[in-house]
């Protein structure tokens, strides 16, 4: 990377996405940059099968950076903006690798939409999430808020710029995990190689299947996964599996 704004390490087929902007990683119009690069970067990368997503420091990210606001006195700073700003999480959402956030610090507004972006979400003990926008005479996140929280929760967050620790998430069953600080990453990272170890096509056809059959009603969902499962099942990783988990061993799994 040209920029160390977001650190970008690949291993084992992981790649480890660091948000490293100090000192609280807000969000910028670099950084949105950034990470749209990297993770259209991970599409193209086979040797990448899955992303960790994390920040520098004690903060995962502390929002927007309130000193880059778009100037109403440029005619189309706004909407150029606002354009950025969805592509940021819609590069994470519909990257074609699983992205799992390992949330290490306080995630907030634009921070709190990047988890929201991930498949699979772990958080520090020491994390919290809110969406302070109303507090600096803003408004904005319900789009994302709904997917985690039902209609009470997310009107509460959104009116009042509330913080929640991550306890209270995983209680919810928002999170998958609330772990001590020095045990996040190394959780993270192992269920990252869990998923590494899958079939990359396999992987793929399920994070489109996840993200697709949410528009669909039940019956065109199933019709949808179905016709994946066909092709999936014409595909050499699919035969590789059945024939080790014949012989009790681990597959060769190769993408094709």
């Amino acid at each position: 990377m040209t920029s160390e704004i977001v650190r970008f390490e690949v291993s084992d087929h992981i790649a480890l996405v660091t948000l490293d902007r100090p000192p609280v990683n807000a969000v910028n119009w670099e950084m949105r940059d950034r990470i749209i690069e990297v993770f259209d970067r991970i599409n193209d990368m086979p040797e990448v099968r899955v992303a960790v997503l994390t920040g520098a420091g004690k903060i995962f990210s502390a929002g927007a950076d309130l000193k880059q606001r778009p100037d109403p006195n440029d005619p189309g700073s706004h909407w150029r903006h606002n354009r950025l700003a969805r592509e940021t999480g819609n590069a994470i959402k519909e990257c074609f690798k699983p992205v799992i956030a390992a949330v290490n610090g306080a995630a907030l507004g634009a921070g709190f939409g990047l988890m929201a972006s991930c498949d699979i979400m772990l958080a520090s003990e020491e994390a919290v999430f809110g969406m302070p926008e109303i507090n600096v005479g803003l408004a904005g996140g319900a789009a994302m808020l709904r997917e985690l929280f039902g209609k009470s929760r997310t009107r509460l967050l959104m009116y009042t710029g509330m913080r929640m620790p991550a306890a209270e998430l995983y209680r919810l069953g928002v999170i998958e995990a609330c772990l001590p600080p020095d045990k996040l990453l190394p959780e993270a990272m192992r269920i990252a190689g869990d998923i590494a170890g899958k079939s990359p096509l396999g992987i793929k056809y399920a994070k489109n299947s996840c993200n697709l059959v949410e528009l669909m009603s039940p019956k065109d969902a199933y019709r949808f996964e179905q016709n994946f499962t066909y092709e999936l099942s014409r595909t050499e990783d699919a035969a590789e599996a059945r024939r080790a988990s014949l012989e009790k061993r681990a597959p060769k799994l190769t993408g094709r």
